[in-house]
């Protein structure tokens, strides 16, 4: 079932956020934000390895004073994921933090004041290879356009943007991506779309303050489903009130479902009924936790019964189907062995293991020989 995804994205200006290629035709990147106390440098540095381990590309870190700015160079100095700084007003933690070996800055540049102050920013920024996020929240819009609208708009999420990139173009400074985050879904699809008619820099997807773990799941999968089946969108963040590395899971989940990016196992299961000949929700439960670790892209079925298990087996690379007497392991879409419903769970993880390693294997072997014939 590894059919591409028949989504044409947008064309975008491709950046850099350290390693990390943003825009262009680079695969849509998924980043999260520590909500530690940045000054805990101890407990900032888990939560950023956990996110990096959880697969994110970014993380993003609360830089609100100086202090905060020393605590950033010590956590630079401790992780290797791009790291970007999240600043409001303040330009000289931001040119502390371009200092400290930051790889992108958040921080609007029309909220820095005077002009030279600017400057003084989009200078270190260029100089260092830094590239800007503009980041613009309905929930923090200017007091002139809360006037002019009376109340936050798509087009007044737009016009804000547009002012912050308006002070990059004065300066020539094309690096930058752009968000225009809204809680209400509607708002925030409708002013995306509108920018993205308007510039051709990579745009960050979120739908801000979601919610908790299954509400904000649920709003930002629609949200963001609905502008990336638009081609729209170039680095998404899931804003949840949980634990980040849920926020990475979630964004992978929604990308591996509209097949723009895979990251572990997707796993195809049926809800279970009374024609299950073993538990699938404990088995389903079981193999997801224990599989975590698990970075290839394959698809693997668990289907309860021969109703459906046998067509959704044959589609994927491991498959287990219920039956009776024996339940039935498929492998590349053909039917391998039978097994009893006794330690199957052990075994099932067994088969999807190796099954990787043999599908990570010959991926490099392709990768290797498209080198060699390119270079020939």
């Amino acid at each position: 079932m590894n059919t591409e995804s028949p989504i044409k994205r947008r064309k975008s200006r491709q950046i850099f956020v350290g390693d990390v290629a943003v825009g262009g035709d680079a695969p849509i990147s998924v980043q999260s934000m520590t909500n530690t106390e940045t000054c805990d440098v101890a407990a900032t540095v888990a939560q950023v390895q956990a996110i990096a381990d959880a697969g994110a590309d970014i993380v993003r870190v609360s830089v609100p004073s100086m202090e905060a700015a020393e605590a950033f160079k010590q956590i630079r100095a401790q992780v290797a994921i791009p790291l970007v700084a999240d600043i409001h007003f303040d330009h000289k933690i931001a040119l502390k933090v371009a200092e400290y070996g930051v790889d992108c800055l958040r921080i609007n540049p029309g909220n820095i004041g005077r002009d030279d102050k600017v400057r003084e920013v989009i200078s270190s920024a260029r100089d260092k290879g830094i590239p800007i996020r503009i980041g613009v929240n309905a929930g923090s819009l200017g007091k002139e356009l809360q006037r002019k609208y009376g109340e936050p708009t798509p087009a007044a999420l737009v016009e804000s943007a547009m002012h912050h990139v308006d002070i990059l173009d004065k300066h020539n400074y094309p690096d930058f991506k752009v968000s225009v985050k809204a809680s209400e879904v509607f708002m925030a699809v409708e002013a995306y779309r509108l920018l993205a008619k308007k510039i051709d820099q990579p745009l960050h997807l979120g739908i801000t303050e979601a919610g908790g773990l299954r509400g904000g799941t649920v709003k930002s999968s629609v949200g963001l489903g609905m502008l990336l089946m638009d081609g729209i969108g170039d680095t998404i963040r899931i804003s949840l009130a949980a634990d980040p590395v849920e926020e990475v899971k979630v964004g992978f989940d929604i990308l591996k479902s509209l097949k723009l990016r895979s990251n572990g196992i997707n796993f195809i299961a049926c809800p279970s009924c009374s024609r299950q000949n073993f538990d699938v929700v404990g088995t389903m439960n079981t193999l997801e936790q224990r599989l975590e670790d698990v970075r290839t892209a394959m698809d693997v079925a668990v289907i309860g019964c021969i109703v459906n298990g046998p067509g959704e087996a044959r589609e994927a690379d491991v498959g287990l189907t219920g039956a009776t007497p024996s339940n039935l392991i498929y492998v590349d879409g053909e039917p391998d062995h039978k097994i009893s419903n006794e330690d199957f769970i052990d075994h099932l993880e067994t088969v999807i293991r190796d099954k990787a390693a043999q599908l990570e294997r010959q991926r490099a072997e392709e990768a290797e020989k498209l080198i060699l014939k390119t270079s020939a």
